[in-house]
């Protein structure tokens, strides 16, 4: 059973109320949620990550960094192009690789095709049912199918988008580290642009639609982290920065933040150096760089009066993540205008030894690697912090925050509304899951997990 058809619904003690879901739909992963309160207050709030570690950061050891581009791909079906991205501007930085404009404009494009397939799919199929009171998308499709066919549109153009510049819609395989294997031709653009206005129109009325609903209401502030770049909003670089003052390069993440081990769960999570939880994803990039974003995506982000709301409570997340949606279309129709086809799609590089790290923001928030490199560019240890590992303690207390809220409630709708604030982070538990070390022990070649 899963999601709310697998909570339990006996009476809750006297002295305490326990909220459990085994298996939290409409996420991407497998992860569990558990509130305990006692006495009126939370005495335990946990986002469990069970779903089995997939080992990347020691799969990539020994591998070059073209090698690495087309393993970390396969982190995540859904937003293989922040791992690729990310991965590629960090050999970049050590490299000391210069790409040509027209290759940057590509890259942006290319991450904007991300944007728009996975937001899509987000504001659509995973979270719109809990605002229009359905348990799946194919339920809430029966009576709001226009909606439904209209996320799903969007969706398609975004993965067509990627699926011309990379090669395939999933885990694509043209990035490189300088650039790409091929760049594309101006006319293999003209078919999605030709769906880009229209494209335009809908993400429009997709943000008047998701800021018309009444989310839960909740006031919660918490520290907010994302890239700032000074000229763009960000997708592949700029400085960490903060709302409580953090200011960093986008390699240095180590500077104000580490992972640490939780018993229990499959993930690492990470705070700041001094303890302290925070969030990434659209609410954090709409409170830090709503100033750059695109003029049609800020026009509709200031008629719905919601800027200061987002900041605060998580639940109008979508409405940031539609605002975003629409930002990505119309930025990608203004790069697809301006496309001009660079003289070589990749520049040359050279590999020394070294450390090899940048973030860049995937949908759902800060994504960060460190890699360090031999003098043959072969990888000796890497570092993958996904944004859900970042975001896994900034989830916990916000249903720490949240849990008084519901407790009058029967318990059923109570933990619906639980499971609901953690589907508003649009959680990528595949991507979060992986364990400090993987070491082959002993004479008889046994093996061991640290």
């Amino acid at each position: 059973m899963h999601g709310t058809d697998g909570i339990s619904t006996a009476p809750a003690p006297v002295a305490g109320r326990e909220f459990k879901v085994d298996y939290i739909t409409r996420v991407e992963g497998e992860g569990s949620l558990v509130l305990r309160v006692q006495d009126g207050q939370v005495a335990e709030a946990r986002l469990k990550i069970f779903e089995a570690p997939r080992y990347f950061e020691r799969l990539v050891v020994g591998r070059t960094g073209d090698e690495v581009i087309d393993i970390v791909a396969r982190i995540c079906g859904i937003c293989p192009i922040a791992y690729q991205m990310t991965a590629t501007h960090a050999f970049e930085d050590l490299y000391g690789v210069e790409v040509a404009p027209a290759v940057r404009a590509l890259r942006r494009l290319l991450y904007c095709g991300e944007y728009i397939q996975s937001h899509a799919l987000h504001v659509f199929m995973l979270h719109a049912p809990d605002f229009l009171g359905y348990p799946s998308v194919l339920a809430m499709a029966g009576d709001h199918r226009p909606v439904v066919e209209q996320g799903l549109a969007i969706k398609r153009l975004g993965n067509r988008l990627i699926s011309t510049l990379g090669g395939r819609s999933v885990h694509p395989i043209s990035v490189r580290v300088g650039g790409f294997s091929r760049a594309p031709r101006r006319g293999d653009l003209d078919g999605v642009r030709a769906d880009l206005d229209e494209a335009v129109e809908m993400a429009r009325a997709t943000v008047a639609l998701v800021a018309s609903w009444d989310p839960p209401q909740f006031n919660h502030a918490q520290p907010l982290v994302a890239l700032r770049h000074p000229r763009e909003y960000p997708y592949n670089d700029g400085r960490i920065v903060s709302t409580d003052g953090i200011d960093l390069a986008p390699g240095a993440w180590s500077e104000a933040f580490e992972e640490h081990h939780v018993e229990g769960s499959n993930a690492l999570h990470a705070r700041t150096r001094d303890g302290r939880a925070y969030q990434l994803g659209p609410t954090a990039r709409i409170a830090l760089d709503a100033d750059q974003l695109h003029p049609i995506a800020a026009e509709a982000l200031a008629a719905t009066g919601l800027a200061d709301e987002i900041r605060t409570n998580v639940h109008r997340s979508i409405v940031a993540r539609a605002v975003e949606l629409l930002g990505a279309c119309a930025d990608a129709r203004d790069l697809i205008d301006g496309y001009r086809e660079p003289s070589a799609p990749r520049a040359p590089w050279t590999p020394r030894a070294g450390v090899a790290a940048w973030s860049t923001e995937a949908p759902r928030g800060l994504l960060h690697h460190r890699y360090e490199v031999d003098d043959d560019g072969h990888v000796t240890a890497a570092q993958i912090v996904p944004p859900t590992s970042q975001n896994q303690e900034a989830i916990e207390a916000d249903l720490a925050a949240f849990a008084p809220s519901v407790l009058d409630l029967p318990h059923a709708e109570a933990t619906h509304r639980l499971e609901m604030l953690v589907r508003a982070y649009d959680p990528c538990i595949s991507c979060a899951t992986h364990f400090l070390d993987l070491r082959i022990v002993g004479p008889g070649r046994g093996w061991a997990l640290r």
